[in-house]
């Protein structure tokens, strides 16, 4: 038999699971205080129920499954997801939508599979999707900007988000895309300017919108500190974004009065946070780098397609969700070589050893 040894099978891992989701979470507090800076303690609130429950349901399920709980609950896994739950929510949403999204995110988008690494969906896109369509009036009701130093108070934003207190301050009203997936669907054309105007806005951070839709600098900055520590790669980062920033401008240069132009779609929804922080899950995506390439392309076309013609206006999680359920047929077909051997001159094929 005629082999050629290329490399050795050996890997030593350098961070361990702990330590990477502590640098995931650092990531995410400059975006994530700048939140709750910018909508009160409402915001503020919700963040602690959603990132509690998370850990609790985390406890419970260890417990159910006759594991300790302390050692999983330190690798800092639950936190993150409640955390990345929490900046997908209205930051006024009742308390009881950060529960039911821990719960949907903890229990069965990662327990049910077997816990941490065994997922197959990303669990804080299948909590969104799965409150989106269960409860669309308390998922689609944005508060206006109300700084934490000018807004409710401890008393009143807690009055709001546990009972449900009714506030002026809490008007509703429609995203950047949501506005203009409103208007094109009653054949308005949004003028340009306006929609450049909101997206500027969402870049800096000014706006209505989820935690993780506030400032689009500050969740760039954060994935690109990740990409600096080596903690995720290029590769779906820039493939989604990049697709996503092709399509729109082809389509934008084709009939700009009903197709966004890039500058919007970059920087409007959750899409700078699904580039760095959810499609970029170790578990739910592929595993090679042409496979990662292709999981960002067809990610970042669903986001485009879904927000262009869907009935949603934002398309980021059903997009992850419908790629995560792709991840095991591209790693099948797209395979990383086996301890780097070749048998006669041809690449080792696994199936046939």
């Amino acid at each position: 038999m005629n082999t050629k040894p290329i490399s050795g099978p050996h890997i030593a891992a350098i961070r361990r699971v702990d330590q990477i989701m502590r640098q995931v979470i650092l990531a995410l507090v400059p975006a994530t205080a700048f939140g709750v800076l910018l909508f009160g303690w409402p915001a503020l609130y919700l963040l602690v129920v959603t990132v509690l429950s998370a850990m609790l349901f985390e406890a419970f399920c260890l417990k159910l499954k006759g594991v300790a709980a302390t050692p999983s609950l330190r690798d800092g896994s639950a936190i993150l997801t409640g955390l990345l739950v929490a900046m997908t929510l209205p930051p006024w949403a009742p308390w009881w939508i950060g529960v039911a999204g821990s719960a949907i995110a903890i229990v069965l988008g990662k327990q049910v599979y077997g816990g941490l690494g065994q997922n197959v969906f990303n669990p804080a896109m299948l909590a969104r999707v799965a409150l989106l369509i269960s409860f669309p009036i308390e998922m689609t009701t944005w508060a206006n900007v109300t700084p934490l130093f000018t807004g409710p108070g401890l008393i009143d934003s807690f009055a709001l988000t546990f009972f449900g207190l009714d506030s002026t301050d809490a008007v509703t009203g429609a995203t950047t895309l949501g506005l203009v997936k409103t208007g094109f669907s009653q054949n308005l054309t949004l003028p340009g300017i306006l929609a450049d105007y909101s997206s500027f806005l969402a870049m800096i951070g000014w706006e209505r919108g989820s935690l993780g839709e506030t400032s689009t600098l500050l969740v760039l900055g954060g994935g690109v500190w990740l990409l600096r520590k080596g903690v995720i790669q290029w590769h779906i980062p820039v493939s989604l974004l990049a697709t996503v920033a092709v399509l729109s401008s082809l389509f934008h240069l084709w009939d700009g009065a009903h197709y966004l132009s890039p500058w919007v779609h970059l920087n409007s929804g959750a899409l700078m946070l699904v580039a760095f922080f959810i499609a970029t899950d170790y578990v739910t995506s592929p595993n090679t780098p042409l496979g990662q390439l292709i999981f960002g392309a067809g990610c970042g076309l669903l986001i485009f397609v879904i927000r262009s013609w869907g009935g949603y206006p934002e398309g980021t999680g059903f997009a992850v969700l419908l790629m995560n359920a792709v991840t095991p047929l591209i790693d099948h077909y797209i395979r990383p070589r086996i301890y780097g051997r070749y048998r006669n001159g041809k690449p080792l094929d696994i199936s046939n050893p």
